[in-house]
């Protein structure tokens, strides 16, 4: 094979996610989304104030935090909130900016200190590091070693939350937990990336859209996120699968399993609500769905009604007595 073919088919492309990122055959990775980075920064409409804070230096592993008022002001301690973002486990920063001003609003809105975590991305740093790399931030957040979480953090309080490849690492931070004796206050899975073998719901039917998703897509992004999965029923991704871990061990003390009508994934999520009200779990289990909406719908129009019908509902769960 002469220099000119070898090369040709090094850079072939082996996956890509429309409109997303493109993996080729040399390892070069492309991220066709354009992903506006902004810096931390007091939002002058909500009053937040946040800041970023490295967690481990060697893997670059960080954080970026908000508080909702000035350190003067704050009269008590308040609910400490993980949230860990979405994007395919490949795409997003807790620096992004339409989930910096998604946070800066919750934070307000809520009344909580939010922790958002900005772990590996795949597929340069394949799972498990995503996981790993979250549940190092938990563990963070546990030590209270920075003064906002110390001062200002009621760690008998503590939330941890994601959408989509979010809300699975949350889930299986949630068995992780369980497995070590230890339980948060509450999980929150937003529209979560479980998926399977077998096909459920509207999983294999086409939905007409440009550009939308295929189920063969979401086959090819977890098998080329995580390249040491056992497959499609890997238990991380396949949460009800037999052999996968009780749901009954999730280590908190409510959850709260969000689902919207039109997204791939819904069935998904309902099922894994089924199945934790079946698996003996003692806790206390919500579920949300949003009608007539699509994945992570409030990102895209978050001053839609039914948007903030979604934030409130949030509000409600870190705030019930």
């Amino acid at each position: 094979m002469n220099s000119s073919a070898a090369s040709f088919d090094s850079d072939d492309v082996v996956f890509q996610l429309p409109g997303s990122i493109r993996l080729y055959r040399s390892g070069r990775v492309e991220r066709i989304y354009r992903d506006e980075l902004v810096p931390p920064s007091l939002d002058p409409t909500t009053g937040v104030q946040s800041k970023d804070v490295t967690i481990n230096p060697t893997t670059s592993l960080s954080a970026r935090l908000y508080l909702p008022a000035s350190e003067t002001s704050i009269p008590k301690k308040l609910p400490v909130f993980l949230t860990i973002h979405g994007g395919g486990f490949c795409l997003f920063r807790s620096s992004s900016s339409i989930y910096h001003n998604y946070v800066n609003s919750l934070t307000a809105k809520a009344d909580i200190l939010s922790v958002s975590v900005d772990y590996r991305l795949a597929p340069e740093n394949p799972l498990p590091a995503a996981y790993d790399d979250c549940w190092e931030a938990l563990e963070w957040v546990f030590a209270a070693e920075d003064p906002w979480l110390s001062n200002f953090g009621d760690l008998e309080r503590v939330f941890i939350g994601g959408e989509s490849a979010g809300g699975n690492i949350v889930h299986n931070l949630g068995i992780r937990l369980g497995g070590e004796g230890k339980k948060v206050e509450g999980l929150v899975m937003i529209h979560s990336f479980f998926w399977g073998k077998d096909r459920i719901g509207n999983e294999g039917v086409e939905s007409g859209k440009k550009e939308s998703l295929k189920a063969e897509d979401i086959d090819a992004l977890w098998l080329n996120m995580c390249q040491e999965t056992t497959g499609l029923d890997d238990p991380r991704i396949n949460p009800v699968v037999e052999g996968a871990p009780s749901l009954a061990t999730l280590g908190c003390r409510r959850v709260l399993v969000c689902v919207a009508e039109l997204d791939m994934l819904r069935e998904r999520g309902r099922v894994y609500y089924e199945k934790l009200k079946e698996s003996g779990w003692e806790g206390e289990a919500e579920f949300l769905e949003s009608e007539g909406e699509d994945h992570c719908f409030f990102f895209m129009k978050p001053g839609s009604l039914k948007a903030e019908e979604f934030m409130e509902r949030m509000v409600s769960f870190f705030n019930k007595s």
